[in-house]
């Protein structure tokens, strides 16, 4: 294997002796050669299996030369647009350009195009017209079919066909690109590259996966694009059939069919890995850091969040509606031994900066740590029931011994002084569990002052369409958390991500919502709008007004200043939100909480006759004493 970092440029080539690489890797992240990225992972497991690969990474999209560094590869170009959509990179949910990008030397941001994956591809094809592409990463994954994009308000093709590449390696892709690449070394046509698991391909010919004897293997034809992009319901009906096939043991082959008599095919996605498979992944000789060529603007930002944080797991069956990861990295859980992950933990303690702290232990979420139940092992996720919600399943496991197990570990090895835990803690997760062990342990040691959790809302409608809890579920584990740190005489607090707009949410749940946080006393700093994000279920409910699951009517907030005032009620207290929220209390028929009761979420005009009213009778009832100043509300969520 490669001694540092792989290549970059025509002279690590000659260096190197390499007169063509077999594979070259063009990317729209900085190169940063660490298992937190995609394209650390995909280059070092292919270098793994005797391949080369060459990186590009953040290509001039506007000159075909930059992705001809290297000339022609023997086997194919791979595109990643990054770590994150480079939509979402770009944009706030409000449209606007973001300021900075985490992952681009010096966090500069416009380094690589809108729609990255889709630019480089046809860069490449338009320099090499019959070359190998195989497209992968978060963008490709969740564009692999036909899909809503929010910032065009459009419905998109197939990413394939639009980057012109020939594969989509989806999911994770580390069993798919050896497969993709041992077919491709021993003389395949990639034309005839169909059957791998975790791929999706182009076809005029679906008799092969039509028809058969064996239904698991029967492919199930979708509706096709035109159709769904005149009559937005049978992209719901799609999505629901799509959802249902993202397990490797249940799911089927799906096609896709467009005009032209073209179908995109989905296969079933790729078996997820053992731990001796995982542990494999990252004990690849990762150099854990971004290439040295950065250092003189400033480094990668994005490398600050991950350097000293573990990643314990993979997948998740939270199923929130507004998250992605069903469709990535799918439900099943996959983990890392403790040897794995103590392994790298002393890694991180001989790094020179390391000061005693690893910053997380986590994944997706970060208490899961095995199945939700056996049953998913042999039988695969259940395709009409999820996990958690409503209520957790009465086949499910709540079990954090392991976890704990692992924390402990790690905090009992020399020279780490704190655990923390900072990847998301499922709560309701955490109270299925019976045993509370790891709940006062959470509390004792991995927190540092203050606990981010992700109740999102309150109202049980909106929750309902979120895939959540009942907002009753989050109140108990508020309590819970607040007698553990009394016992333990700490005065740690809570901090909840709230989310305004999802869909469901009109103002009246807007308004519960800042009720309750004024009961509460607390009002939080920032509040994320929900961002319609390609492949999720609540996306799908934004783009057509119905819910996948079950085909209901949803409520649907998209007008921009009604987004604006549900955004400003739960910020009712900022001044600069005043007009907004008093509109919004108008609109919805609750002038009741406008007023000077401390029940009210804000005073009447100062106009307004009950205003005037009121100042006299205290300037009357006044003593001349100077008014008591109220305190600043802190971003935390302060115990009742």
């Amino acid at each position: 294997m490669t001694k540092g970092f792989l290549p970059v440029c025509r002279q690590d080539m000659i260096d190197r002796n390499i007169k063509q690489f077999d594979f070259v890797y063009v990317i729209g992240d900085a190169y940063v050669d660490h298992p937190s990225f995609g394209h650390a992972i995909i280059s070092r497991i292919l270098e793994a299996h005797g391949y080369s690969v060459g990186i590009i990474s953040q290509p001039d999209w506007k000159n075909a030369d930059s992705i001809d560094i290297f000339g022609r590869p023997r086997l194919g170009f791979l595109i990643s647009g990054g770590n994150m959509d480079s939509m979402v990179n770009h944009y706030y949910v409000s449209q606007k350009k973001r300021q900075m990008d985490a992952y681009t030397p010096g966090g500069v941001m416009g380094k690589r195009p809108d729609y990255a994956t889709i630019v480089y591809g046809n860069l490449i094809r338009r320099k090499y017209k019959d070359v190998p592409i195989i497209i992968g990463g978060i963008e490709a994954s969740l564009r692999r079919l036909a899909h809503y994009d929010y910032w065009s308000n459009s419905f998109k093709r197939s990413i394939l066909l639009d980057s012109q590449a020939d594969l989509i390696s989806y999911g994770m892709g580390e069993r798919s690109i050896v497969e993709i690449a041992d077919a491709l070394d021993s003389g395949m046509n990639i034309k005839d590259i169909t059957y791998i698991a975790g791929t999706v391909y182009k076809t005029k010919d679906i008799s092969g996966i039509t028809g058969l004897s064996d239904t698991k293997y029967n492919a199930v034809v979708l509706p096709d694009y035109v159709s769904m992009k005149e009559k937005p319901a049978n992209y719901a009906e799609s999505f629901k059939v799509q959802y249902e096939n993202t397990d490797a043991i249940t799911g089927k082959t799906l096609a896709e069919p467009y005009p032209n008599g073209i179908y995109v095919v989905q296969n079933p996605p790729a078996k997820p890995l053992s731990t001796e498979e995982m542990d494999d992944v990252y004990a690849l000789p990762y150099m854990r850091s971004y290439h040295p060529s950065y250092e003189e603007a400033g480094g990668v930002p994005a490398i600050s969040e991950i350097k000293f944080s573990l990643i314990s797991n993979r997948g998740c069956f939270g199923g929130c509606s507004f998250c992605a990861l069903t469709f990535h990295q799918g439900r099943t859980i996959q983990v890392r031994s403790h040897e794995s992950l103590l392994t790298e933990a002393q890694e991180i303690i001989k790094d020179p900066d390391f000061k005693g702290y690893i910053h997380d232990v986590g994944g997706p979420t970060a208490n899961f740590r095995h199945p939700s139940c056996q049953k998913q092992l042999t039988c695969g996720v259940c395709k009409n029931r999820q996990c958690l919600f409503p209520t957790p399943c009465k086949n499910f496991n709540a079990d954090h011994s392991d976890y704990l197990s692992l924390l402990r570990k790690l905090r009992a090895l020399p020279g780490v002084k704190k655990v923390f835990v900072r990847s998301g803690i499922r709560f309701d997760y955490l109270l299925a569990d019976a045993d509370d062990t790891f709940f006062n342990e959470l509390v004792e040691h991995h927190i540092s002052g203050q606990l981010k959790v992700a109740p999102e809302h309150i109202s049980d409608a909106v929750l309902s369409k979120m895939g959540k809890p009942e907002n009753k579920v989050y109140e108990r584990f508020v309590k819970k958390y607040y007698q553990i740190n009394e016992k333990l005489s700490k005065k740690q607090f809570l901090v909840p991500y709230l989310m305004s707009s999802h869909p469901g949410s009109t103002l009246k749940e807007a308004i519960e919502l800042a009720v309750y946080l004024r009961d509460l006393g607390y009002m939080p700093e920032q509040v994320q709008d929900f961002y319609p994000t390609p492949s999720t279920i609540s996306t799908v409910m934004y783009y057509t007004g119905i819910d996948p699951r079950n085909g209901e009517h949803v409520y649907v907030c998209k007008n921009p200043h009604e987004k604006a005032m549900q955004r400003a009620l739960i910020q009712y207290r900022n001044p600069k939100n005043y007009d907004l929220v008093y509109e919004a209390l108008q609109k919805a028929g609750r002038e009741d909480l406008i007023g000077f009761d401390k029940k009210c979420l804000i005073k009447p005009r100062k106009t307004s006759s009950s205003y005037l009213g009121k100042s006299k009778k205290i300037s009357v009832q006044s003593s001349g004493k100077k008014p008591v100043k109220k305190k600043t509300i802190r971003n935390v969520h302060k115990k009742k």
